[in-house]
């Protein structure tokens, strides 16, 4: 096995050709090929939320510094309430006319009802007509007085969801409008990374599918998968949207690179080529093979991917002897293989 090994080399190498261009090949043959798509992503959480104000004005206090963890509920900041807060005492105030307004009407139609046959149905028809009155006055003040509740509690903001304050953006005293972003609250409990990948590759991706992830200033290589393909493509930039997650809880910060290999195929057992070794032109893909001395430029068809070796799909069988740089290289011309 090692003479006929020896020999092999030999043919295909052809040391004894002399005059001709040295080029480096290698023998075709079948191996195992995982197909990678490379990216590189940012950490991201899972759930995050950017907290503004339904209503403007100016940050009367804030009861939290940035980097807290916060539970739901919790008052994160308060706004100058003075003017909802007289307009809930105008609301009060008048509902309770309206309540006192209401009790003399039904002390009037008592009054009333109490006179009997002594009483004109004129006088006691008004007396009803008075107390319905006022109850609908006294319903309309009540009204009055929920919304200024509701609007008074606009003025003081709470957490949506148990979380991390990752920046805060606003100080006491600061006005503010509905636009801005006082805080941002994230859950860094379930970390992901967030990436886009060009459209070309985009009918490749799909759901569930392995990746290996490492991040920035770590030698470690750790599980993942994709989570989420987004099914538009950004018009502007041309990249699609994906989320991967890890297969085991990461600690690390918002925002940090990520280097993601996703794993789009493997094949058991296939042919490659270098890209160097292949020619792409108007008429297709090509190599060059090496036969009896000379260069024979030969059309394949590859996968086209971002990697050093491509997929040969047709035109090539294993024993055949691959020129591996196809720069300068012209059909027919005398050359003779090297190592690589």
């Amino acid at each position: 096995m090692a003479l006929a090994g020896g020999l092999t080399a030999v043919l295909y190498l052809q040391p004894w050709t002399t005059g001709a261009t040295p080029v480096p090949v290698e023998l075709v043959a079948m191996a195992p090929v995982t197909r990678v798509l490379a990216t590189n992503g940012r950490i991201a959480a899972r759930h995050s939320v950017d907290i503004r104000s339904l209503v403007g004005g100016r940050i009367e206090a804030l009861g939290v510094a940035e980097g807290d963890e916060v539970q739901a509920g919790v008052e994160l900041a308060r706004i100058d309430a003075a003017a909802p807060q007289a307009a809930l005492r105008q609301a009060i105030a008048g509902l309770d006319g309206a309540l006192v307004a209401e009790a003399q009407a039904q002390d009037t139609l008592a009054r009333a009802r109490a006179l009997g046959a002594n009483v004109s149905l004129t006088t006691l028809e008004t007396a009803e007509r008075a107390v319905q009155s006022a109850a609908q006055e006294v319903a309309r003040g009540t009204a009055l007085v929920d919304q200024a509740q509701v609007q008074l509690a606009d003025y003081t903001l709470h957490a949506p969801m148990t979380g991390t304050v990752l920046a805060l953006t606003v100080e006491p005293g600061q006005s503010i409008d509905p636009s801005t972003a006082l805080m941002t609250i994230a859950d860094l409990g379930e970390l992901i990374v967030e990436t886009d990948v060009d459209e070309a590759y985009a009918t490749q991706l799909r759901k569930g599918q392995a990746a290996v992830l490492q991040l920035a200033g770590e030698t470690l290589l750790r599980d993942g998968r994709i989570d989420f393909v987004s099914q538009q493509v950004d018009a502007a930039t041309g990249g699609l949207a994906i989320e991967l997650s890890f297969e085991d809880p990461v600690t690390a910060p918002v925002g940090l690179t990520v280097t993601a290999n996703i794993v789009v195929e493997a094949l058991e057992a296939a042919l490659t080529a270098p890209r160097a070794a292949i020619q792409s032109g108007e008429a297709g893909a090509a190599v060059f093979m090496l036969a009896d001395g000379v260069a024979r430029r030969r059309p394949v068809s590859v996968i086209d991917w971002p990697a050093a070796r491509l997929i040969v799909t047709d035109g090539l069988a294993p024993g055949e002897v691959l020129i591996l740089d196809a720069a300068g290289i012209s059909d027919g011309q005398a050359v003779r293989g090297t190592a690589p």
